[in-house]
This record gives C-alpha cells, structure tokens and sequence, in this order.
C-alpha cells in the first residue's frame, strides 16, 4: 500500500476540490473558452533562458523548449480537436565548443474533447508521447554511473487528464485547472526499470491577467502565473514512499510588455527531477529566467 507524506496529501487534497468544485457563476454566465487556447495553455510555451540560472544546473547558455503545434480539427468551433507536437528541448552548455548534448525529442499526439453546454468550462484530453536523446550508446559507463554523454534513453508514455476553465470577474482574469495521470512504458533496450517512475499524477493551476485593450475582438493576458506538481510513483532508486525527492514542483511567472506582440519575460523556480531525457538522475534546485513565446487570445 502506497503511504503519502503531507505534502503529496495536499497535491491530491487541491486536485481533487478543483475537479469537483464549480465557479459560483451559472453555466450560461461562464465565458465560453476556445479549444485552441485551452490546448495551447496545456501544451505549453515555446521559451529560452537567459545564461544567469542560479541553482545546482550545469552552466548552461541557454535552454531553449521548441513546441509548434499543428491543430487537426473540422472548424475553429469543433469540440473535437487533435494537436501534434513535435517538441524538442535543447540545452548548450558552456564548454568548450559550446556543445548541445543529447537533446530531448518529445513527439507527441494529443486529443481534447470539450464537453457540453453545460459543461463548457471541463474539457478531456489524452496524450500519446515519445521521449528520447537521439543516442546509441550503452546505458551506463563501465564503472557503473549513467552515459550522459551517449546513452540512449528512450520512453513512451500515455497520459489520461481533465482541464477546468473558470473566468474571475473580480480580477478580470482567466483560471485553468489540469490534473492527469501518466503512465510509461519503457522501451526494451532501455534499463530504467528501478530508476524512472512508471507512474506519475501531474497537476497544475494557471491564472492569465486579461488587459483590457485588445485587437480584432481579442484580448491578451499582460500577466500569467503557473504553478506545477508532479508525484512520481513506482520503484524509484532506494526512495520511500514518503521521499521528498518524488515530488516534482515548479513555479513560473511570465510578463509581456504592452510594446511587445507575442513575446514576454518570465521567472521560473523548479525543484525536482531533471526533465532532460538520461539527466533524469539529477536533482534540481534552479531559478531561470528567460524570454517566452505567448500567442494566447482570449
């Protein structure tokens, strides 16, 4: 039987009053949220870090998170829509030559279904995704520690989860709530069987401050904060159950200038596993701070 520690207790505690709590706004009051912002706030946003991380990450130039998407849908007002993503995310380091090791190749597919008119603010998405480096090379050195350098990492996980979308009217400002589950399954050559969860609950809570000077009908958000959480299940190294270290947090908030169109700065906070393909090992503790794609309408 799996045994939580408290703050595992409150990740759940906050999903689970999320999922089921409604905005005190009747269902014909709620703005009604386009598929294609709502995929876009879940998939995420193109960004690249300035070289001034503080924390226990290699120096790093840059980190850079590329993630087009390509929407496959019938109209802009279909409830069905599928998004493609081939997601890659590069670091350089600063070494010499400046090289760009083993980048994480994320290819994705993901369908969002969102629900009825009287369910408008809830939609259903699943996601099938591959994670790689790109290398062939065997898993470990021969004394016995990770090949950073060549190994091949390789992974491939389905991903079930629900969003919820509310409008706050008293700070003009649009919420959306995530909550899914994930599950892996490792390729053959692979050995992260012990080391890699297979199972991981992921939540997240964002917050878009709407301005009020908008163009062509639409408006943008000058502010956004997003808070992220992630517990990691499974036969994890010689970790317990109730082992801080299975608990993946982050923290991001993002500004756009009125002068700027589609780009902003942002300020993030991350303590937990490192998310790049065989650096999954590491622990991290880092503040980054960097520049963001943010293309949301609202």
């Amino acid at each position: 039987m799996v045994q939580l520690n408290k703050h595992q207790h409150l990740i759940i505690s906050l999903s689970i009053i999320f999922i089921f709590s409604g905005h005190k706004m009747s269902a014909d009051t709620i703005p009604s949220i386009n598929l294609t912002t709502i995929a876009q706030v879940n998939q995420g946003n193109s960004y690249i870090t300035f070289p001034t991380d503080i924390g226990n990450i290699e120096s790093l130039w840059f980190e850079a998170n590329l993630i087009p998407n390509f929407h496959i849908r019938t109209n802009k007002d279909a409830r069905l829509m599928g998004v493609l993503t081939p997601q890659m995310i590069i670091r350089m380091y600063q070494e010499y030559s400046y090289p760009v090791r083993t980048p994480s190749y994320m290819p994705q597919i993901t369908m969002y279904y969102k629900l009825d008119k009287y369910n408008k603010n809830s939609t259903l998405f699943a996601r099938l995704a591959h994670h790689s480096n790109g290398q062939d090379g065997d898993f470990y050195n021969e004394d016995g520690t990770i090949n950073l350098l060549s190994g091949d990492f390789s992974t491939n996980w389905f991903e079930l989860g629900l969003i919820r979308t509310f409008f706050n009217d008293r700070f003009n400002a649009t919420q959306f709530f995530r909550t899914s589950l994930r599950k892996d399954f490792f390729e053959s050559s692979n050995q992260e069987n012990g080391i890699y969860s297979k199972f991981r609950w992921k939540s997240s809570f964002s917050i878009f401050k709407i301005r009020e000077n908008g163009e062509h009908g639409k408006k943008k958000a000058g502010f956004s904060l997003k808070m992220d959480a992630e517990i990691m299940f499974g036969d994890i190294y010689t970790w317990s159950n109730n082992d801080f270290d299975r608990l993946n947090i982050g923290l991001t908030a993002f500004y756009t200038p009125k002068f700027f169109e589609d780009i902003g700065f942002f300020i993030n906070l991350y303590h937990g596993q490192d998310y790049y393909n065989i650096y999954f090992n590491h622990q991290l503790n880092v503040i980054r701070f960097g520049i963001m794609t943010e293309v949301l309408r609202f």
